[in-house]
């Protein structure tokens, strides 16, 4: 059996990547703060077919982090897939900006990933995958949202690192880059930047849609698409490496 660890994994995209790893013969293990969404996407996928296991994380706690880890091992000793999906986003300019604000970015979007897989990589395979979400901003900088630029650069650089670390194991480690996917979280930041510009939501989405080639957002089973791809044994050469998933919005 293969098991797989999904945090976030109760809505957006991280709900659309435990579909994407589900299977009769796959654990997905669906991390997250809000139980009811965790146990709403679990039952989804044991209507399906497939087995899932709803627990609760924080991924800024150290000791919940290691609670919901060990919960999972007592349900799978070895662990397989590890996709860092759990983030937020948001942004404020930096003059008398909030420093719990900036922590709390930081502590989730980049901290997050460093302590879950601290957590679960004596228990992952040889040969295992890790997925890491990063994004577009962690390409390139936005006026305003220095606190999730940074944790998103973050993300790319501790990828690159720990592909190396864990190389000798052929673990492999790659990062996703995804622009405006349709989630509800985007949806709030764009309704963040129209307040922000005195734009209505309409207008700003029309202008951030048109700073993209392919003029859509992407949707939350294409970024899963990809995350199953870097999961799966055609991907075995594969580490060290970001992807973007953006419609053509940075092409670094």
């Amino acid at each position: 059996m293969t098991t797989a660890l999904v945090t976030g994994g109760g809505r957006g995209i991280g709900r659309a990547i435990a579909h994407a790893l589900a299977g009769p013969d796959t654990l997905v293990a669906i991390a997250g703060r809000t139980q009811s969404q965790l146990q709403a996407t679990a039952s989804e996928l044991e209507r399906l077919g497939g087995q899932a296991l709803a627990i609760g994380m924080d991924v800024t706690s150290e000791a919940s982090v290691a609670a919901a880890v060990d919960r999972l091992r007592s349900a799978s000793p070895q662990i397989n897939i590890l996709v860092n999906n759990a983030g937020i986003g948001g942004g404020e300019p930096i003059e008398g900006s909030d420093v719990e604000r900036w922590r709390r970015t930081i502590d989730t979007n980049l901290t997050g990933i460093y302590l879950v897989s601290r957590a679960v990589v004596a228990s992952l395979a040889d040969g295992g995958r890790i997925v890491n979400m990063s994004s577009v901003l962690g390409r390139f900088g936005v006026a305003g949202y220095t606190a999730y630029c940074a944790s998103k650069h973050g993300v790319i650089g501790f990828t690159r690192a720990l592909a190396l670390e864990l190389a000798p194991r052929r673990i492999t480690v790659n990062a996703l880059c995804p622009g405006w996917v349709d989630t509800d979280m985007a949806a709030q930041g764009m309704q963040q930047g129209a307040d922000a510009t005195g734009d209505t939501f309409a207008q700003f989405r029309e202008r951030a849609l048109g700073a993209v080639p392919l003029k859509r957002f992407i949707q939350p089973a294409e970024v899963a698409e990809l995350v199953r791809f870097l999961a799966s044994p055609a991907a075995s050469a594969i580490t060290g490496q970001t992807y973007n998933i953006c419609g053509g919005q940075t092409m670094d």
